[in-house]
Protein backbone atom coordinates (compact mmCIF):
# COMPACT_ATOMS: atom_id res chain seq x y z
CA UNK A 1 0.00 0.00 0.00
CA UNK A 2 1.34 3.69 -0.82
CA UNK A 3 2.09 5.80 1.84
CA UNK A 4 -0.15 8.48 1.33
CA UNK A 5 -3.29 5.76 0.71
CA UNK A 6 -1.73 5.08 4.65
CA UNK A 7 -2.29 8.34 5.77
CA UNK A 8 -5.61 8.52 4.47
CA UNK A 9 -6.78 6.03 5.98
CA UNK A 10 -5.30 6.64 9.56
CA UNK A 11 -6.94 9.84 9.11
CA UNK A 12 -10.40 8.76 8.46
CA UNK A 13 -9.93 6.30 11.53
CA UNK A 14 -9.26 8.84 13.70
CA UNK A 15 -12.27 11.21 12.77
CA UNK A 16 -14.52 8.01 13.04
CA UNK A 17 -13.24 7.63 16.50
CA UNK A 18 -13.38 10.60 17.46
CA UNK A 19 -16.87 11.31 16.09
CA UNK A 20 -18.17 7.93 17.96
CA UNK A 21 -16.67 9.31 21.44
CA UNK A 22 -18.42 12.56 20.88
CA UNK A 23 -21.69 10.73 20.50
CA UNK A 24 -21.25 8.74 23.58
CA UNK A 25 -20.48 11.63 25.75
CA UNK A 26 -23.20 13.54 24.75
CA UNK A 27 -25.38 10.58 26.00
CA UNK A 28 -24.02 9.77 28.54
CA UNK A 29 -24.48 13.31 29.68
CA UNK A 30 -28.55 13.14 29.17
CA UNK A 31 -30.91 12.35 31.39
CA UNK A 32 -32.86 9.55 30.83
CA UNK A 33 -36.04 10.08 28.23
CA UNK A 34 -38.11 8.23 31.24
CA UNK A 35 -36.39 11.66 33.88
CA UNK A 36 -37.59 14.27 31.05
CA UNK A 37 -41.32 13.06 30.93
CA UNK A 38 -41.28 13.41 34.43
CA UNK A 39 -39.97 16.36 34.86
CA UNK A 40 -42.06 17.93 32.13
CA UNK A 41 -45.54 16.26 34.40
CA UNK A 42 -44.75 18.44 37.64
CA UNK A 43 -43.31 21.60 35.45
CA UNK A 44 -43.98 22.08 32.36
CA UNK A 45 -45.54 25.76 31.58
CA UNK A 46 -48.57 24.99 30.27
CA UNK A 47 -50.88 27.50 27.55
CA UNK A 48 -54.25 29.04 28.90
CA UNK A 49 -55.98 27.40 25.91
CA UNK A 50 -56.02 24.07 24.10
CA UNK A 51 -55.74 23.09 20.95
CA UNK A 52 -59.48 23.34 19.95
CA UNK A 53 -58.67 27.14 20.56
CA UNK A 54 -61.46 27.37 24.05
CA UNK A 55 -60.41 27.60 27.64
CA UNK A 56 -59.20 24.57 28.95
CA UNK A 57 -62.12 22.47 30.56
CA UNK A 58 -60.97 21.65 34.65
CA UNK A 59 -61.79 21.20 38.10
CA UNK A 60 -59.46 20.67 40.82
CA UNK A 61 -61.58 22.83 43.72
CA UNK A 62 -61.99 19.62 45.44
CA UNK A 63 -58.60 19.56 46.39
CA UNK A 64 -58.89 22.59 48.46
CA UNK A 65 -61.83 21.13 50.39
CA UNK A 66 -60.35 17.25 50.96
CA UNK A 67 -58.74 16.31 53.95
CA UNK A 68 -57.38 13.36 52.56
CA UNK A 69 -54.02 12.85 50.44
CA UNK A 70 -55.03 14.77 47.47
CA UNK A 71 -55.02 18.29 48.27
CA UNK A 72 -53.48 21.37 46.57
CA UNK A 73 -50.66 23.25 47.99
CA UNK A 74 -52.41 26.20 49.43
CA UNK A 75 -54.00 24.61 51.75
CA UNK A 76 -53.67 22.15 54.61
CA UNK A 77 -55.50 20.05 57.06
CA UNK A 78 -55.80 21.14 60.79
CA UNK A 79 -57.81 19.24 63.65
CA UNK A 80 -60.25 21.16 65.51
CA UNK A 81 -59.37 21.95 69.27
CA UNK A 82 -60.97 24.47 71.86
CA UNK A 83 -57.79 25.80 73.22
CA UNK A 84 -55.15 26.90 70.77
CA UNK A 85 -52.23 28.72 71.59
CA UNK A 86 -52.91 31.95 69.40
CA UNK A 87 -56.12 32.40 71.42
CA UNK A 88 -55.79 33.18 75.48
CA UNK A 89 -58.51 33.76 77.69
CA UNK A 90 -61.35 31.67 76.30
CA UNK A 91 -62.25 28.63 73.72
CA UNK A 92 -61.74 28.91 70.24
CA UNK A 93 -64.72 28.60 67.49
CA UNK A 94 -64.84 27.97 63.81
CA UNK A 95 -64.98 31.95 63.83
CA UNK A 96 -61.88 32.56 65.39
CA UNK A 97 -59.87 29.84 63.13
CA UNK A 98 -61.39 31.42 59.79
CA UNK A 99 -59.98 34.89 61.16
CA UNK A 100 -56.39 33.31 62.19
CA UNK A 101 -56.14 31.42 58.80
CA UNK A 102 -57.74 33.91 56.75
CA UNK A 103 -60.30 31.66 55.29
CA UNK A 104 -63.78 31.67 55.12
CA UNK A 105 -66.28 30.10 57.41
CA UNK A 106 -68.07 29.33 54.32
CA UNK A 107 -64.81 27.53 53.47
CA UNK A 108 -64.34 26.08 56.68
CA UNK A 109 -68.17 24.10 56.91
CA UNK A 110 -67.53 22.73 53.17
CA UNK A 111 -64.58 20.70 54.13
CA UNK A 112 -66.41 19.88 57.64
CA UNK A 113 -69.43 18.52 55.66
CA UNK A 114 -67.64 17.28 53.37
CA UNK A 115 -70.02 18.37 50.95
CA UNK A 116 -71.16 21.79 49.77
CA UNK A 117 -73.09 22.97 53.07
CA UNK A 118 -71.57 26.08 53.51
CA UNK A 119 -72.94 26.89 56.86
CA UNK A 120 -73.71 24.00 59.31
CA UNK A 121 -70.72 23.96 61.48
CA UNK A 122 -71.02 21.50 63.54
CA UNK A 123 -67.42 20.61 65.11
CA UNK A 124 -66.08 18.70 67.60
CA UNK A 125 -62.59 17.79 69.25
CA UNK A 126 -59.79 16.47 66.37
CA UNK A 127 -62.28 16.87 63.34
CA UNK A 128 -60.82 17.49 60.45
CA UNK A 129 -60.86 20.51 58.02
CA UNK A 130 -58.91 22.52 55.76
CA UNK A 131 -57.50 25.88 55.87
CA UNK A 132 -55.40 27.92 53.41
CA UNK A 133 -51.59 27.81 54.72
CA UNK A 134 -50.27 31.26 56.37
CA UNK A 135 -46.86 30.17 54.85
CA UNK A 136 -48.17 30.84 51.46
CA UNK A 137 -48.05 34.29 49.88
CA UNK A 138 -51.05 33.76 47.37
CA UNK A 139 -53.83 35.45 44.87
CA UNK A 140 -56.82 34.51 43.08
CA UNK A 141 -57.24 35.61 39.32
CA UNK A 142 -60.09 35.08 37.56
CA UNK A 143 -60.20 35.42 33.58
CA UNK A 144 -63.64 36.06 31.85
CA UNK A 145 -64.02 35.28 28.57
CA UNK A 146 -67.32 37.30 26.88
CA UNK A 147 -66.73 35.35 23.76
CA UNK A 148 -67.31 31.78 25.12
CA UNK A 149 -68.78 33.11 28.26
CA UNK A 150 -66.61 31.24 30.21
CA UNK A 151 -64.76 31.89 33.44
CA UNK A 152 -61.39 30.71 34.72
CA UNK A 153 -60.69 30.29 38.26
CA UNK A 154 -56.88 30.94 38.81
CA UNK A 155 -54.86 30.90 41.87
CA UNK A 156 -51.34 32.84 41.52
CA UNK A 157 -48.14 31.74 44.15
CA UNK A 158 -47.09 35.25 44.77
CA UNK A 159 -43.20 33.81 45.78
CA UNK A 160 -42.92 31.23 42.87
CA UNK A 161 -44.67 33.32 40.27
CA UNK A 162 -46.78 30.56 39.35
CA UNK A 163 -50.64 30.02 38.86
CA UNK A 164 -52.43 27.21 38.60
CA UNK A 165 -55.83 26.70 37.02
CA UNK A 166 -58.29 25.38 39.46
CA UNK A 167 -61.65 25.68 37.73
CA UNK A 168 -63.59 26.61 34.71
CA UNK A 169 -67.04 27.98 34.78
CA UNK A 170 -69.84 29.04 32.55
CA UNK A 171 -70.83 32.37 33.14
CA UNK A 172 -73.75 34.92 31.82
CA UNK A 173 -72.89 38.35 30.59
CA UNK A 174 -74.31 41.43 29.63
CA UNK A 175 -76.49 41.99 26.85
CA UNK A 176 -74.97 42.25 23.47
CA UNK A 177 -74.39 45.95 21.80
CA UNK A 178 -72.82 47.18 18.71
CA UNK A 179 -69.29 47.00 20.77
CA UNK A 180 -69.33 44.10 22.04
CA UNK A 181 -71.58 43.43 24.95
CA UNK A 182 -72.06 45.78 28.41
CA UNK A 183 -69.70 43.77 30.80
CA UNK A 184 -66.80 46.31 30.56
CA UNK A 185 -63.96 45.07 29.58
CA UNK A 186 -60.12 45.49 31.80
CA UNK A 187 -58.82 44.70 35.12
CA UNK A 188 -60.98 44.73 38.43
CA UNK A 189 -59.87 43.80 42.37
CA UNK A 190 -62.89 42.54 44.08
CA UNK A 191 -64.24 44.39 46.80
CA UNK A 192 -65.33 43.90 50.25
CA UNK A 193 -68.91 44.60 50.52
CA UNK A 194 -69.73 41.38 49.89
CA UNK A 195 -73.31 39.77 50.31
CA UNK A 196 -75.27 36.81 50.96
CA UNK A 197 -79.25 37.08 49.69
CA UNK A 198 -82.49 34.87 50.60
CA UNK A 199 -86.07 35.39 49.61
CA UNK A 200 -87.35 38.22 52.21
CA UNK A 201 -84.15 40.28 51.86
CA UNK A 202 -84.96 43.60 50.34
CA UNK A 203 -82.80 46.19 48.82
CA UNK A 204 -82.34 48.67 46.90
CA UNK A 205 -82.16 48.00 42.98
CA UNK A 206 -83.08 50.96 40.08
CA UNK A 207 -84.29 53.50 42.84
CA UNK A 208 -87.20 50.23 43.62
CA UNK A 209 -87.39 48.43 46.83
CA UNK A 210 -86.65 44.47 45.58
CA UNK A 211 -86.51 41.08 47.09
CA UNK A 212 -82.92 40.60 45.86
CA UNK A 213 -82.57 37.00 45.70
CA UNK A 214 -84.93 38.14 42.04
CA UNK A 215 -81.52 40.59 40.93
CA UNK A 216 -78.72 38.62 42.26
CA UNK A 217 -79.10 34.86 42.96
CA UNK A 218 -77.61 34.12 46.75
CA UNK A 219 -74.50 35.34 46.53
CA UNK A 220 -72.69 38.81 45.43
CA UNK A 221 -69.04 40.17 44.95
CA UNK A 222 -68.72 43.24 43.67
CA UNK A 223 -66.34 45.02 41.99
CA UNK A 224 -63.74 47.09 44.39
CA UNK A 225 -61.80 49.47 42.27
CA UNK A 226 -60.15 49.39 39.04
CA UNK A 227 -56.53 48.10 38.02
CA UNK A 228 -55.07 50.41 35.34
CA UNK A 229 -56.91 50.95 32.17
CA UNK A 230 -60.84 49.80 32.18
CA UNK A 231 -63.70 50.56 29.56
CA UNK A 232 -66.01 51.35 32.38
CA UNK A 233 -65.32 52.31 35.95
CA UNK A 234 -66.34 49.94 39.28
CA UNK A 235 -69.41 51.11 39.65
CA UNK A 236 -71.89 48.99 40.07
CA UNK A 237 -70.91 45.73 38.54
CA UNK A 238 -69.79 42.97 40.10
CA UNK A 239 -69.66 38.68 40.05
CA UNK A 240 -73.36 37.40 41.37
CA UNK A 241 -75.86 34.53 40.92
CA UNK A 242 -78.60 34.02 38.60
CA UNK A 243 -81.78 35.67 39.60
CA UNK A 244 -84.59 34.02 41.11
CA UNK A 245 -88.42 34.56 40.27
CA UNK A 246 -91.11 32.75 42.83
CA UNK A 247 -93.43 30.16 41.10
CA UNK A 248 -96.74 30.83 42.11
CA UNK A 249 -97.95 27.44 40.64
CA UNK A 250 -95.52 25.11 41.91
CA UNK A 251 -95.23 27.64 45.38
CA UNK A 252 -91.32 27.64 45.27
CA UNK A 253 -88.65 29.43 44.27
CA UNK A 254 -87.08 29.14 40.67
CA UNK A 255 -83.18 29.71 39.81
CA UNK A 256 -83.46 31.47 35.98
CA UNK A 257 -80.27 29.25 34.89
CA UNK A 258 -81.17 29.98 31.29
CA UNK A 259 -79.18 33.31 31.96
CA UNK A 260 -76.08 31.70 32.98
CA UNK A 261 -74.28 31.19 29.20
CA UNK A 262 -75.98 34.25 27.91
CA UNK A 263 -75.82 37.60 26.76
CA UNK A 264 -78.36 39.03 29.08
CA UNK A 265 -77.19 40.84 32.35
CA UNK A 266 -77.06 44.38 32.69
CA UNK A 267 -73.27 44.22 32.88
CA UNK A 268 -72.29 42.16 35.25
CA UNK A 269 -71.03 38.59 35.35
CA UNK A 270 -73.72 35.78 36.48
CA UNK A 271 -73.27 32.31 37.85
CA UNK A 272 -75.02 29.06 38.39
CA UNK A 273 -76.04 28.59 42.28
CA UNK A 274 -73.51 26.08 43.11
CA UNK A 275 -70.81 27.93 41.01
CA UNK A 276 -71.18 31.12 42.71
CA UNK A 277 -71.69 29.81 46.49
CA UNK A 278 -68.63 27.22 45.56
CA UNK A 279 -66.55 30.48 44.87
CA UNK A 280 -67.63 33.00 46.69
CA UNK A 281 -66.52 30.64 49.62
CA UNK A 282 -63.20 30.55 48.45
CA UNK A 283 -61.96 34.13 47.30
CA UNK A 284 -64.06 36.43 49.87
CA UNK A 285 -60.97 36.54 52.14
CA UNK A 286 -57.67 36.61 49.22
CA UNK A 287 -57.20 39.20 47.11
CA UNK A 288 -58.50 38.33 44.20
CA UNK A 289 -58.52 40.16 40.60
CA UNK A 290 -61.03 39.80 37.79
CA UNK A 291 -59.42 40.54 34.17
CA UNK A 292 -62.28 41.00 31.50
CA UNK A 293 -61.20 40.05 28.13
CA UNK A 294 -63.29 39.65 24.67
CA UNK A 295 -61.25 37.01 23.92
CA UNK A 296 -58.80 35.16 25.73
CA UNK A 297 -56.09 35.55 22.92
CA UNK A 298 -55.79 39.35 24.87
CA UNK A 299 -55.03 37.80 27.58
CA UNK A 300 -51.94 38.90 29.65
CA UNK A 301 -51.75 36.67 32.76
CA UNK A 302 -49.25 36.95 35.50
CA UNK A 303 -46.67 34.38 36.47
CA UNK A 304 -46.17 30.92 34.20
CA UNK A 305 -48.36 28.28 34.27
CA UNK A 306 -48.12 24.93 35.78
CA UNK A 307 -50.01 21.92 36.04
CA UNK A 308 -49.47 20.36 39.21
CA UNK A 309 -49.60 16.78 39.78
CA UNK A 310 -52.74 14.97 40.77
CA UNK A 311 -51.49 13.46 44.37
Amino acid sequence: MKFPKIILLLSLALFLVIGIAASVKKWASAPPKSVLTEKKTLTVSAPIVQESGELPSVDRIQELFSTGDKKLPIVETIAYESAVPWLKGRPAWIGDYASYYATSRHFIARSLNGKPDYFTQRVSPRKLFNVFRKDKNFQFYLLVDLSQCKMAFYYIDLDANERVLLKTYRVGVGKKTAAGCLTPTGRYQLGDKIAVYGPGIMGLFHENQVEMIRVFGTRWLPFGKELGKTSEPKKGFGIHGAPWEFNQKENRWIEMRHTVGAYDSDGCIRMAFEDIEEIFSIVITKPTVVDIVRNFKEARLPGVEVVLPHR
